[in-house]
């Protein structure tokens, strides 16, 4: 039996003030091929997976606070038990627009590695309104800085 504990799974921070632990692919001791999943923190005040797309088709569930979700031209705020999905290729972004840590679970499919990860750490994220669709009026901007590690 092949087992994850977020006890144990050190996990990445990145620049955009987020903390993710793979729960499935990744660096976790469990491997599927149709799918990954991970747990994430974001941090008070606008802890943040930045706007960006890939392949996959991906859920948020939210776990814990409060977050606002900007799917294409859509803004949405989510609360605890509440999903998201989001289809390949519609450029998206989740902030924590409360003041205590946010944690959502993100499932994707199919497995393999996407490639706003790598972008984020090495500061090249597409800009939201100029090298990808705008942001929807009203929301949170991009974070694209690398300087918070």
């Amino acid at each position: 039996m092949t087992l994850a504990d977020l006890a144990i799974i050190q996990g990445r921070r990145y620049p955009a003030r987020r903390r993710t632990q793979n729960l499935v692919g990744g660096a976790s001791p469990i491997q599927a091929a149709n799918f990954s999943a991970g747990y994430i923190t974001l941090d008070p005040d606008g802890g943040q997976t930045p706007w960006h797309n890939q392949e996959q088709e991906e859920v948020y569930f939210v776990l814990e606070g409060t977050v606002e979700v900007c799917l294409g031209a859509e803004r949405q705020i989510l609360s605890q038990g509440q999903a998201v999905y989001i289809p390949p290729g519609v450029f998206h972004q989740i902030t924590n627009v409360g003041t205590s840590s946010a944690r959502f679970i993100y499932i994707y499919g199919p497995a393999g590695d996407v490639a706003h990860w790598r972008q984020e750490l090495a500061g090249t994220l597409p800009k939201a309104g100029v090298d990808a669709p705008p942001l929807p009026a009203g929301a949170w901007p991009q974070c694209t800085d690398t300087h918070i590690l």
